[in-house]
């Protein structure tokens, strides 16, 4: 189960959002995304029911089109609001992806561009362009179910949602399941327009601070600064699909992604056994 506050301040499109975070726990392993149950908390003093329902109908968009069905829910009072969903799928059993099975030498694609968490913080602190936050929620709306069947389909040994932990975050666990380093060029790690001007102004989630705190220890980034990789550490809403595939494979998920209109960029690959992330400028 998913649950999240607003990151935008469109009510449908938080709804939509919510959703669309919530199905990528399925997609992230290759599933097919079945019924889902709602979480909405709210306080009726403060947030009119037809404003609560708008947050309900952009989540049930979205699941309609996943294909996915609402089949109950649960609303309490909250002074703050939250929403989110429990999402059931399918998956056969010999077909599971993880993010244990990366191989040494295996490629690493991310399908998002960074710097959700980032451009969420600039809103609220009433700091973001108005072009930074519709890309932003034009990605965080995106649903990572094309990406997932074009792995999936073509011999994805590893794959994860890129969400709170941040790129880096979620890569370390993967290096970590699997035993194995891996090696990131950093000039090909997609970042949205505007999010280093957002960093420079100090519209920096807490979050990516406590990644930096949790897994500091692992990176090696060498010339680059601290503050060049806070967008790697950024906390995402709805972020995209990290996947490793061996180099045999390229070529198929390449032509899966590409058919299917999926944004990819081919970041790093995984490097022998240990749990280093090397970062190269």
């Amino acid at each position: 189960m998913d649950v999240i506050t607003p990151v935008v301040d469109d009510l449908f499109d938080f709804g939509y959002i919510a959703a669309v975070n919530a199905l990528s726990d399925i997609f992230a392993m290759g599933g097919v995304p079945l019924t889902a149950m709602s979480f909405l908390a709210f306080d009726p003093c403060t947030l009119a029911t037809e404003a609560a329902s708008e947050i309900l109908q952009g989540g049930v968009t979205a699941l309609e089109e996943a294909r996915c069905t609402l089949v109950g829910g649960h609303t309490l009072e909250d002074p703050e609001i939250k929403f989110g969903m429990a999402v059931t799928g399918t998956v056969p059993r010999d077909r599971i992806i993880t993010n244990a099975g990366a191989q040494p030498g295996d490629h690493i694609y991310l399908t998002k561009p960074l710097g959700t968490g980032i451009a969420s913080t600039a809103l609220k602190g009433e700091m973001v362009p108005t072009s930074l936050i519709e890309e932003a929620t034009r990605w965080m709306k995106t649903l990572n179910q094309d990406a997932s069947t074009a792995a999936a389909k073509n011999g994805a040994t590893a794959m994860t949602d890129v969400t709170g932990f941040g790129l880096l975050g979620h890569l370390s666990e993967m290096c970590v399941a699997a035993g194995i380093g891996a090696e990131i060029d950093f000039a090909t790690v997609p970042v949205m327009d505007g999010i280093p001007e957002m960093v420079g102004m100090g519209m920096v989630p807490a979050g990516a601070y406590d990644n930096i705190g949790h897994i500091e220890g692992m990176i090696e980034y060498g010339p680059l600064s601290r503050d060049d990789l806070l967008p790697l550490y950024d906390p995402q809403t709805s972020g995209g699909l990290l996947i490793s595939v061996p180099p045999g494979n390229l070529p198929g998920l390449e032509k899966g992604l590409r058919d299917k209109g999926v944004f990819f960029i081919r970041i790093g690959h995984f490097l022998s056994p240990g749990d280093r992330i090397l970062i190269r400028r």
